[in-house]
């Protein structure tokens, strides 16, 4: 499994001209999921989403998380974080879990990143989606649950 953090001002997602998502100061997640991805892989980044120290202290160092800013998270599913472009020209998404699978354990990162304690938005699971995202920094950070 694979999330990529944004640290944003704010981010929203649109999908058919409608707004179905909106944060303030946070970050947005767009979350991969991998066959065989389980449980304790979204355990471990919601974890490692939430208690990332990537905000600022009043000395500019990255030193608060997202649960010390109290931040929100649009999480937006996104299956092409497992792209291979080892090969050719054209990715292959061999390892990415089929749309069953990658739904219920997006929506498992969802229901634990809501148990943390913030406030969490997010896209639409397997719909096109126009994602605004006010990169603060810009600070974007790849986290991945596999060695």
């Amino acid at each position: 499994m694979k999330v990529l953090l944004q640290r944003v001002s704010e981010a929203s997602v649109t999908v058919a001209g409608q707004q179905v998502a909106h944060i303030g100061p946070g970050l947005v997640a767009l979350v991969g999921v991998a066959e065989g991805d389980t449980d304790k892989d979204a355990r471990y980044l919601v974890d490692k989403s939430v208690n990332l120290r990537i905000f600022s202290d009043d000395a500019g160092r990255f030193n608060l998380s997202l649960l010390d800013v109290r931040g929100e998270l649009l999480a937006v599913s996104q299956f092409t974080l497992l792209a291979d472009t080892s090969k050719g020209r054209r990715p292959s998404f061999i390892e990415a879990a089929r749309p069953e699978e990658a739904e219920t354990l997006f929506n498992s990162f969802l229901k634990m990143a809501k148990a943390a304690g913030i406030t969490v938005a997010s896209g639409l699971f397997q719909q096109h989606m126009l994602v605004e995202i006010h990169n603060d920094g810009p600070v974007t950070i790849l986290l991945d649950s596999r060695p």
